[in-house]
């Protein structure tokens, strides 16, 4: 399998405390699909940000993709990771990373994505889709609704 990866990082004017608590709040997760994407909640087994799962649909329209995401430990203290059980691509994680700024003015958010593609017309979809410039966008759009509603709380 041929991953990458890809990494979006941003300083917020916050605490660690506020931007973990965003991201327990459970609106967050439709906060932060950018339009026209419309997110399906089906099913939250959640228990913290590091167990359980999640289901739901993402609608890009009339289309509608599919996806299973295991909540996990992150690579640090301070992060957790939603991993792809089912869904469109070959493999996803998604480590969400919060890291206190050396100089104390806030945080660094960080969201780093391992991805591969399936072969095949599916991997063409997924390329338009989940990669690239939308995947850029994407990541763009969270960290503005993020931060917008982080310092909108001071």
């Amino acid at each position: 399998m041929n991953t990458h990866t890809y990494e979006k990082r941003s300083h917020i004017t916050t605490t660690i405390e506020k931007l973990i608590a965003f991201h327990q709040d459970p609106k967050a997760f439709t906060k932060l699909a950018p339009p026209p994407i419309f997110t399906q909640l089906h099913r939250d087994t959640r228990t913290s940000m590091t167990t359980g799962e999640v289901e739901f649909t993402l609608w890009f329209g009339p289309i509608p993709i599919r996806w299973l995401a295991r909540h996990e430990a992150g690579p640090t203290p301070n992060s957790f990771a939603d991993l792809m059980i089912k869904g469109p691509m070959a493999y996803w994680r998604h480590e969400h990373i919060f890291e206190l700024d050396p100089q104390g003015s806030g945080v660094y958010l960080i969201d780093r994505v391992t991805l591969a593609h399936k072969a095949g017309i599916a991997g063409m979809f997924t390329r338009l889709m989940f990669d690239g410039l939308p995947l850029r966008f994407l990541f763009f759009y969270r960290h503005l609704r993020t931060k917008m509603s982080l310092q909108s709380q001071r």
